[in-house]
């Protein structure tokens, strides 16, 4: 049974590849984001919100289901897809699907990104499909809004980029946009929502039809390509680089090397680096000030009092952390932690919170508020009570992740707690770090004697964690590592009773 006292209105505004820190709300004070920080002191922060999987597809995919990636099994990037799934099956469950059967209009605008074959429209959103993993320039709705206002096309100039361990030409890293603000694809979208918005305006204030509306901005994803207003927003000279530049790689997964060599980044100078920062800050500064247009938007039309406001990403982003770029194979805080805002009606303003939450946990969040049940969404779990700060039921401890694979497969799955942060991955090398002393994830601990309590503890707890959520993964584990009683047969042959002992806590072998 929902505990919200009436049916809202939902906004929901979502960025891509966006670091938390790059937020006043989040204690970045060099990067202007005055109306996500108003909405923070306005609603509740996030401090400890993460992604189910830092890839875009699979986690918009967990956000239209509310189930891990594991169970929907749309895994991968279509564009970097090896074999997975690209589609959520049609008998799947969806948000927007419950929302409209319950009399919800549903409208996304902007990065779809969660499917090849289907698109929005097969979800039950209506709005403009707007596929890819970038700003679609080319898309015809853009350029008719282009042309309707007399604004210059696309063009870009500057750019930035490394140099491939081939010799090659390295991903394009950022370039300048020769169009003015007023043109930017950021721009075409938030006039796209606010037109949306006014739309469904008078069903939501004067009858019974309230309405669930998507904002999903493809940046700040590189390549951060920007106006010289935002460009140039940033000084690179006052630009700090990540302390996790210092990355060796030793005791690491081979593969983190190989990624780092594969984004270029020992190839550009240092002050190339600080210049990718400072663009990569102007981009988050450009969408916040659309977000600001289309709050105002919500206020003018009498709507603010009624409607829930999200905001978060689908992951994070290296710019630089680790000597990497992008997102990938390996589970940092710098892609897995995500900024999570959420402003309800009739919540307490200002509230922080340090629950382990999660992107999934939006989905059963919506259909509570909408009045159903959230039960369907099987991996999520309502926030209503954080937000309202009612705290009668409790969190667990800690935090499961996964990961599958990006340019090519690649296992992984991370259990987060207060301090420590293990990464299993029976291909290669684990990880443990103590976040504690070791924020920037620099120092792999898992071989060091002295944690041999924590590695034992956490790889039990995961395991257990697996085996109840029934993500195949744990049985990787279950001849690779200690992970106390196994009650099941791992040869899965039914043949041999004698692989496996019953034994509360003990060893398998």
């Amino acid at each position: 049974m929902s505990t919200a006292a009436r049916r809202s209105n939902v906004l929901f505004l979502m960025t891509d590849q966006h670091r938390v820190d790059t937020l006043g709300a989040y204690g970045n004070s060099q990067v202007p984001t005055p109306a996500l920080d108003r909405l923070a002191r306005t609603g509740t922060r996030f401090d400890r919100w993460y992604t189910p999987t830092a890839i875009c597809t699979p986690a918009r995919a967990s956000l239209l289901t509310g189930q891990a990636p594991f169970r929907h099994r749309v895994l991968a990037n279509a564009e970097r897809n090896v074999g997975y799934i690209e589609d959520l099956p049609e008998e799947a469950f969806t948000f927007p699907q419950a929302l409209t059967e319950a009399g919800y209009r549903c409208g996304l605008m902007g990065k779809w990104h969660a499917g090849s074959r289907r698109g929005p429209a097969d979800f039950g959103f209506e709005g403009i499909h707007h596929p890819g993993w970038h700003n679609p320039v080319d898309h015809p709705d853009y350029l008719a809004w282009l042309a309707e206002r007399g604004l210059p096309p696309y063009r870009i100039s500057d750019q930035v980029r490394g140099t491939l361990p081939n010799g090659g030409p390295g991903n394009l890293l950022a370039a300048r946009l020769q169009q003015p603000v007023e043109a930017t694809f950021e721009r075409y979208l938030a006039d796209r929502t606010i037109e949306l918005l006014r739309r469904y305006a008078d069903g939501a204030l004067n009858r019974d039809e309230p309405f669930f509306v998507g904002l999903h901005f493809f940046g700040p994803h590189l390549p951060y390509i920007l106006p010289d207003a935002y460009f140039d927003l940033i000084d690179p000279a006052g630009v700090e680089l990540p302390r996790s530049c210092m990355e060796t790689f030793t005791d690491k997964p081979t593969v983190q090397r190989n990624y780092s060599a594969h984004w270029t980044f020992d190839t550009m100078p240092s002050e190339v680096s600080r210049k990718l920062i400072a663009a990569y800050w102007g981009y988050v500064a450009m969408i916040d000030a659309e977000i600001a247009r289309v709050l105002a938007a919500l206020d003018e039309l009498g709507l603010t009092e009624d409607t829930a406001v999200f905001f978060t990403s689908d992951h994070g982003e290296f710019t630089g952390a680790h000597r990497l770029h992008d997102k990938g194979p390996a589970m940092y805080e710098d892609i897995y932690r995500t900024a999570g805002i959420v402003r309800l009606p009739g919540a307490p303003a200002g509230m922080v919170r340090d629950e382990f939450v999660s992107l999934l946990d939006c989905t059963a969040t919506i259909l509570d508020l909408a009045g159903l049940d959230p039960g369907d969404a099987v991996d999520s779990r309502s926030l209503l009570d954080l937000v309202h700060g009612r705290d009668e039921s409790p969190w667990a401890p800690d935090l499961v992740a996964e990961f599958h694979g990006h340019h090519f497969p690649y296992p992984q799955r991370m259990l987060r707690e207060e301090r420590y942060k293990l990464v299993v991955d029976p291909s290669a090398v684990n990880e443990l770090y103590d976040l504690d002393r070791d924020p920037d994830e620099l120092h792999n601990l898992y071989s060091l004697p002295e944690y041999a309590a924590v590695r034992r503890r956490m790889m039990r707890r995961l395991y257990r964690l697996l085996r109840e959520r029934g993500d195949n993964f744990h049985h990787w584990m279950t001849s690779m590592y200690e992970v106390g009683g196994v009650d099941h047969d791992p040869t899965l042959s039914g043949l041999d009773e004698d692989t496996y002992a019953v034994v509360s806590g003990s060893a398998q072998r």
